[in-house]
């Protein structure tokens, strides 16, 4: 409905260009019938009828001319019509990506959804450009010809046109098998993005292994998986615009047979017999189309199907209907006997705590012991499956799902940063700070020295994925993009573990300058990192089994007090 406008005036322009198509063989049968005429009828002279093929023959070519300028208005309009659905079409995946859960993006390979949004948007473009208004054209072409033909002679139009109905039904049953087939081509390409998306990705341990030939052997096989299945639908198009020609070729001859007769019997002129096979040749272009189209129309119907496999998925986390910003008061957290299961699997289990404004709360725990999830239920990432996850007393379900995020900052484990300058990177969150802040954020993440040390400093690109930077490099240019925005609540999930011990005892320090006021939840394997929190929790498989301060549990004799000792161990042999 959008393209409305657009779309109409392609299609107008591609039937007036088929009607002024269709001029052209009565002219050309008048034409012959003059000159003709100069032979049968004595009494018409030389120029009289060289007058008239003159005047035909201007009349040929004015048509052709505004043929031609119709034609070329249909191109264009078009393909710029194919170009402006495609983007909108793009766009409206792109957004739809953005919206969708994380659990959906947990269970999809990044390559499907990259394919999806290049090839099957392609897919449904091609179908936009040369099917949806060449169809129009096609059948135009084959009506208006069928009329024109049956004024001539309809017995001989009924002939002409015998093969129509042998070409429709074949067809439908080309594209029932081309849809299959383009389908799978499809989910291949997608498979094949996918294997080259984690190869590209993985690329260091694939040479760490020496896996290269594995790699070549896997990314050959998806290859050559769609070499086959192309070439399966190759050989569908083949054969039926091959039956097609064939039954073209035999209404020729019918047509032949039958209208020699007719002249012979003076039922028909020759110039009337020439506008036949004039028609006859025009045909070919809409019966050669209509493969090119079926295959299009096919292409677009299993690329589309894909698309709204995407499009029609309900956000599993979205803010209600009507519900309004969250505003921060007190900024205290609750979770409240909270439970959550992560794709079957029990996470936590009756999780309860509380952390307000200067009153840091510390977890410690095992890997897989829940902390993550604990990490990703406070900007709503996730929803509880029982229990209440609240901020200063209100719900987060209840509440805009943009308004949580702007409230929650999150600082990873393993920080993900975009191609592009550390400026840039930095200031994600708010592209309008100025560089004093940016600078700022900087210093408390104690990355501020090492950019200063660079030639470009803050307009320096670091790469792909921050590949430019050391892990903990990355861990502190995170650090400082979480900062600048100033977020009331913070969580560190374990951000200064690729950090040395001097690093994160400066970034702590700074940081409990800038938590002041702030709720803040500090995720760590360095227990060093909790001894100031005025709460540790520890978890082990999704349950809190020990909390208290540092010195109270290290008095308990617990798993922290094993773990703090066994750090201690730890650091006293290296400083050996």
């Amino acid at each position: 409905l959008q393209y409305r406008w657009h779309f109409g005036a392609a299609v107008a322009a591609a039937i007036v260009s088929s009607v002024l198509f269709l001029l052209i063989p009565r002219l050309l049968g008048e034409g012959v019938d003059t000159a003709l005429l100069a032979f049968q009828d004595e009494g018409v002279t030389r120029s009289d009828v060289q007058g008239e093929l003159i005047t035909v023959a201007l009349m040929v070519i004015l048509v052709s001319t505004l043929r031609g300028t119709f034609g070329f208005l249909q191109m264009y309009l078009g393909e710029t019509l194919a170009q402006r659905v495609a983007s909108r079409m793009r766009m409206v995946y792109f957004e739809k990506l953005q919206a969708l859960s994380f659990s959906f993006h947990d269970g999809v390979h990044t390559g499907q959804l990259m394919s999806r949004g290049l090839s099957d948007v392609e897919g449904v473009r091609m179908f936009v450009q040369s099917g949806m208004v060449q169809v129009f054209r096609v059948i135009i072409m084959i009506v208006a010809a069928a009329i024109l033909m049956s004024f001539l002679d309809w017995q001989l139009a009924l002939i002409s046109l015998s093969f129509v109905p042998f070409l429709v039904l074949r067809s439908a049953m080309m594209r029932l098998r081309l849809r299959i087939i383009w389908k799978q081509i499809q989910d291949a390409l997608g498979d094949l993005s996918t294997t080259m998306e984690e190869n590209l990705s993985g690329v260091r341990v694939v040479r760490a292994f020496s896996a290269q030939r594995y790699e070549e052997e896997k990314f050959d096989k998806g290859a050559r998986e769609v070499v086959d299945l192309r070439m399966g639908a190759a050989k569908i198009q083949a054969s039926g615009g091959t039956a097609m020609s064939f039954a073209f070729l035999v209404a020729w001859a019918i047509v032949l047979w039958f209208g020699g007769e007719k002249v012979i019997n003076d039922e028909l002129t020759v110039g009337e017999l020439a506008q036949f096979f004039t028609y006859l040749a025009i045909l070919q272009f809409p019966v050669r189309m209509i493969p090119m189209l079926v295959n299009a129309v096919a292409r677009a119907a299993g690329a589309g199907g894909r698309l709204y496999e995407v499009l029609d998925i309900e956000p599993a986390i979205a803010s209600k209907s009507g519900s309004k910003p969250l505003n921060i008061t007190d900024s205290v957290v609750r979770f409240e006997d909270v439970s959550f299961s992560y794709h079957g699997v029990q996470a936590l289990e009756h999780i309860s705590f509380e952390a307000r404004p200067d009153h840091t709360i510390g977890i410690v725990g095992a890997p897989g012991s829940g902390k993550s999830s604990i990490a990703h239920l406070l900007p709503r990432f996730y929803d509880p499956d029982s229990g209440h996850v609240t901020i200063d007393g209100v719900d987060l379900k209840d509440v805009t799902t943009k308004s949580v995020r702007a409230s929650v900052g999150l600082i990873q484990q393993d920080p993900f940063l975009f191609d592009g300058t550390i400026k840039d990177n930095i200031r994600y969150g708010d592209m309008e700070a100025s560089d004093e802040v940016v600078i700022e954020a900087a210093k408390i993440a104690q990355i501020h020295d090492f950019i200063d040390q660079l030639p470009l400093k803050y307009d320096s690109e670091i790469g792909e994925r921050g590949t430019g930077l050391s892990g903990g490099q990355r861990q502190r240019v995170a650090i400082a993009r979480t900062i600048l925005t100033g977020p009331p609540v913070l969580i560190f999930d374990d951000s200064t573990s690729s950090v040395d011990a001097g690093t994160d005892a400066r970034i702590r320090q700074e940081l409990a300058k800038v938590s002041k006021g702030r709720t803040t939840i500090i995720i760590a394997h360095r227990l060093s990192s909790l001894m100031h929190a005025e709460e540790i929790l520890i978890l082990d498989t999704g349950r809190i089994v020990e909390r208290g301060t540092h010195d109270d549990l290290v008095a308990l004799g617990g798993r922290y007090s094993e773990l703090w000792n066994l750090q201690q161990k730890q650091a006293a042999e290296i400083d050996e």
